[in-house]
């Protein structure tokens, strides 16, 4: 077997019970790295710290990690324009984040005879939100509730202005004109 020392360098090839002999004078362990090559590969060293080691790696690399979340944002058949705008300016921030967003719409009561009043609200939110985002699941009718996921866009910028928060036009731009003498 081909062995490697605890410094990293090649022994070369030698017998499995001279590769023991070698790792007990040094007070380590012998272990089998590549048992597929041709010679099998082993090494001298402390297993425990490289156990240690590869678990402290495996820990910093999920902590890293940023595990995305699933927020959601309520809303009615009947809502009113400025919570609307509220909830699309949340959305936003949500997406931005990184985060994905479940859109539920609840229907109560005599809502349930116009449903089509809760999906036009839905496809509105996706025209609203349609620089950001992208949906996951279109909205699908669940009991008493539509439901929708959205999805960060990629590439898309996190404060992009809502479209009602747009500046308006200028009724008059022209600027007004001295009053004619008489």
């Amino acid at each position: 077997m081909r062995c490697i020392d605890a410094d990293g360098n090649q022994i070369g090839v030698i017998s499995l019970s001279h590769a023991r002999q070698l790792a007990e004078q040094a007070g380590l362990d012998l272990v089998e790295i590549s048992p597929n090559a041709d010679p099998p590969v082993c090494r001298i060293m402390d297993f425990g710290r490289f156990k240690y080691e590869q678990e402290k790696r495996e820990k910093n690399a999920r902590k890293s990690h940023a595990a995305t979340k699933v927020k959601e944002i309520k809303f009615h058949a009947n809502v009113d324009e400025h919570d609307y705008q509220t909830k699309i300016r949340r959305i936003r921030e949500f997406i931005g984040e990184g985060h994905r967003v479940k859109v539920s719409l609840f229907f109560r009561g005599r809502e349930n005879a116009h449903q089509e009043l809760g999906f036009e609200i839905m496809n509105r939110v996706l025209r609203d939100c349609a620089d950001v985002v992208t949906p996951d699941q279109a909205p699908t009718k669940m009991g008493r509730a539509l439901m929708m996921m959205l999805a960060p866009r990629r590439g898309a910028r996190a404060s992009a202005p809502t479209p009602s928060a747009a500046p308006k036009p200028a009724v008059n731009a022209a600027p007004a004109a001295a009053p004619a003498p008489r």
